[in-house]
């Protein structure tokens, strides 16, 4: 419901009452470092503190050395010229560290207080070595590389076996340079649109994509007005009370035919097909994942403080914030996208569903499958 500037490289641094409608709210902001950083999401500043072991005072102050840190690497970066190799930050001793690679420029990374670590391959040397991988269209099983300034070398990932000398070699480049991980996985892109996950709105409050079609996705109208932005793209059509329906166009990212079961897979949609009164239905959504239950009623009408909206399939299936907009599926058919309901996922409730092949006849969609 609804709910590479060289000085930069290497820093290594609902429970709702009865037919509510589930919509996650924006966060407020937090000043930040007395440094004049800006605002600070207090949900980013939070996670941030969990991650260090601190509190919000701790987590601030280490923006500010952040803040401060960034001004002298790139201070170093001018000033070092050919021989410098790239800096990284050490937060717990509030240490910033400088590789170079002659002794001027270890002299001036001391004089602002960096410590200086002498290296062979300048930052200039590290680049030229992957720019050669990029431009060999790839090697055997390599999946990605990147620079590791703290050793002073080009790291290469690969899903099989490999030698540095080898990749070294086809490259034309120093052996000691590069270095081999192994990885049992292959990137793949996170734009990559489906059925379930999150998506927010204006910056605002967030919902969950329902299915995707050709050309962008659907999800439930109550979730944004036509024209309204998103992280993946613009809401081309919008209807709410009296349906809550919605479609948004994603031009620049990949809508695919399947749905997410929050369990590190995905369901591919073969059809809409409606499901019969009685039969057990799943729904994914980016709040509380994906949850079961059967259908009630269809052409169920419900009173938002909003207004009507009918037509709705009623089920057992929970949800909550965030879910709005969400994937209905009874197996692999798509039934409908989340509108509103009551209770929780803890202790149970009742959700209805925009029904899908609505919503494509309404915009003319077609509903993308696998």
């Amino acid at each position: 419901m609804k709910s590479t500037t060289r000085s930069a490289l290497g820093i290594a641094a609902l429970s709702l009452a009865f037919t509510s409608i589930m919509t996650a709210p924006a966060s407020a902001q937090t000043p930040g470092p007395d440094d004049g950083a800006g605002p600070v999401d207090p949900g980013l500043l939070s996670a941030m503190a969990e991650e260090l072991g601190t509190d919000a005072a701790g987590a601030l102050d280490v923006l500010a050395f952040q803040d401060a840190a960034n001004t002298t690497t790139a201070t170093l970066a001018d000033e070092a010229g050919a021989a410098y190799a790239g800096s990284w930050l050490d937060e717990s001793t509030r240490t910033v560290y400088t590789a170079v690679t002659s002794t001027e420029a270890r002299q001036a990374a001391e004089s602002v207080g960096a410590v200086p670590v002498e290296v062979t391959y300048s930052i200039d040397d590290l680049e030229a070595i992957s720019a050669r991988l990029s431009e060999s269209g790839g090697i055997g099983d390599v999946t990605s590389w990147w620079i590791d300034v703290t050793t002073n070398q080009v790291v290469v990932e690969t899903l099989g076996d490999a030698a540095a000398s080898e990749v070294a070699a086809q490259i034309g480049a120093p052996a000691d340079a590069v270095r081999i991980e192994t990885t049992a996985e292959a990137p793949e892109t996170f734009a990559t649109i489906q059925g379930g996950i999150a998506y927010t709105i204006n910056g605002t409050s967030r919902c969950s994509v329902g299915f995707a079609v050709e050309g962008g996705f659907v999800t439930a109208g109550h979730c944004g007005r036509a024209g309204a932005s998103t992280n993946y793209g613009t809401f081309r059509g919008s209807s709410f009370p009296g349906d809550d329906y919605a479609w948004v166009a994603t031009p620049s990212h990949t809508p695919v035919g399947t749905v997410s079961d929050y369990a590190g897979g995905a369901v591919a949609v073969s059809g809409s097909t409606p499901a019969a009164v009685g039969a057990t239905v799943c729904r994914s959504g980016s709040t509380t994942g994906w949850h079961c239950g059967q259908v009630q009623a269809y052409n169920s009408s419900v009173r938002y403080a909003e207004g009507t909206v009918s037509g709705l399939i009623r089920t057992s299936v929970c949800a909550e914030r965030g879910d709005s907009g969400g994937s209905l599926l009874a197996g692999n058919q798509a039934q409908g996208v989340t509108s509103g309901g009551s209770g929780n996922c803890s202790t149970g409730g009742t959700t209805y569903f925009q029904p899908v092949n609505e919503i494509l006849q309404a915009y003319g969609l077609r509903l993308l499958t696998r």
